[in-house]
């Protein structure tokens, strides 16, 4: 017995020590992760669906926005956590911007305010500023190509979301969107589609056909280059197929803004592609063009004869008729305005043009500052392209410089701050040109870490 437990204790194996438990790197929660969760609220929530007690103020992508501009600030008070590196076009930009915001808002204090002026002006600044904390996060805060492809995928796969709910409305007249809302929000606005020629026009998850009708058209020159340039041929046909949803639905809102505004597109992508890539998209244009009409008679012809009538028809008379009043009245307050957010249309009149109305609300400081912020986006765009030596980075300038060009023509066709979708998205574009001029011109040799 002695000997016998005596051998086993010689032979037996000696007691290992206690295993240490492998630490995995936590996922770094960064700007696109964080945009990311804007985007979801931005595009899959319905946009006319607020909480009730903060009004216009109270859409949950507008407290996100502010939220982004809460956090952008409080990063900038430790060197360890700033996202600031190096020079950023977008910072001036944003600051005059506001800042001629802010003087407008000053201005307004000047004449007798109705009390709803007064709280249509206190909004405009908490807008402002969440629209400022978008740019802002997203100029600083990418701090690679692969994060910035990253992000602008998940923008394609979010506006293919309100697309394929504008087909749902368009193909039954059914509002899906009141089945969208989250308990405890408020509706504002109406939940009826719109008719037009004898289509209904949807909306899909914005707050009107035009605004949804542009918005495809920003996306859409993003949509091509990742189905363009995708590498994964298990993606390809996914990235194409929602390239096919965005452009299919963006006829399909009825909107003449919506369809220049895809022309704007290709004339500045077109001229830029090889002579085989524009004979194809010449070919699949025409064929998808006559499949349209097949399946949807009527609606390209309705289509292109609201584009053919413009400057006669009723809608354009009516546009060019606000000129004479939007003079006399900039030519009383030139400079500032009578204040941002403040020309109400229950008070005043309509106005289906951003250019005229920030002259009437903002002064031609307010015009320039508009101008300013939107050809930023696409200066810097064009920047970027010329500073990279890449194929597929110079297309992925281009394509945000065709988004900002449809914006730009978009911006004069209805008054775009008006609505969030739009207005929240622009300024999410001017942050990733921002960021691609930054990391293209910019360009350090630290490694960066992987996408989360």
């Amino acid at each position: 017995m002695t000997s016998t437990s005596h051998a086993a204790r010689v032979h037996s194996p000696a007691p290992r020590p206690p295993e240490r438990r492998i630490k995995l790197p936590k996922a770094r929660v960064d700007a696109v992760s964080i945009m990311t969760f804007f985007l979801v609220i931005l595009f899959v929530m319905p946009a006319r669906y607020v909480v009730g007690p903060l009004g216009g103020a109270g859409s949950p992508s507008s407290i996100v926005a502010v939220l982004l501009l809460v956090w952008y600030l409080l990063s900038r008070l430790s060197p360890q956590w700033t996202p600031i590196r190096g020079r950023q076009p977008v910072r001036p930009v944003i600051f005059f911007f506001c800042l001629a915001l802010l003087a407008s808002y000053i201005a307004a204090t000047t004449r007798p305010l109705s009390a709803e002026e007064v709280n249509a002006a206190d909004l405009g600044l908490v807008l402002a500023g969440g629209w400022a904390g978008i740019a802002l996060v997203t100029a600083d805060g990418i701090n690679s190509m692969e994060r910035l492809e990253t992000l602008r995928r998940r923008i394609v796969i979010g506006a293919s979301f309100p697309a394929f709910i504008a087909m749902m409305q368009f193909f039954t007249g059914i509002e899906v969107t009141q089945y969208l809302a989250l308990p405890g929000l408020v509706q504002k606005g109406s939940a009826v589609l719109f008719e037009r020629e004898g289509f209904f026009r949807p909306a899909g998850t914005a707050t009107h056909p035009i605004e949804l009708g542009v918005v495809l058209a920003v996306v859409l020159p993003l949509a091509l280059h990742g189905a363009i340039y995708c590498r994964v041929p298990q993606q390809r046909r996914k990235r194409w197929l929602m390239v096919a949803l965005i452009a299919s639905a963006l006829p399909m809102t009825v909107s003449r803004s919506a369809i220049l505004g895809m022309f704007v597109v290709m004339l500045v992508l077109l001229p830029t592609w090889p002579s085989e890539w524009r004979l194809r998209a010449l070919l699949i244009f025409g064929a998808a063009s006559i499949l349209m009409r097949l399946l949807i008679p009527g609606l390209i012809g309705t289509v292109l004869s609201l584009v053919s009538v413009i400057g006669s028809d009723e809608n354009s008379t009516t546009r060019t008729g606000d000129y004479d009043a939007v003079v006399l009245a900039v030519s009383q307050r030139p400079l500032f305005g009578q204040g941002f957010a403040t020309y109400l249309p229950r008070i005043y009149r309509v106005i289906d043009n951003q250019y005229l109305m920030s002259a009437l609300e903002t002064g031609l400081v307010g015009v320039l500052a508009l101008i300013v912020f939107l050809l930023a986006g696409w200066f810097l765009a064009r920047g970027a392209r010329r500073a990279s030596a890449d194929d597929e980075t110079r297309h992925l300038a281009q394509c945000f410089a065709a988004a900002t060009a449809a914006a730009t023509f978009g911006f004069g066709t209805f008054d775009a701050f008006s609505f969030p979708m739009i207005t929240n998205l622009m300024f999410l574009i001017l942050g990733c040109c921002g960021a691609l001029w930054r990391l293209q011109t910019q360009r350090s040799p630290e490694v960066h870490e992987p996408a989360v």
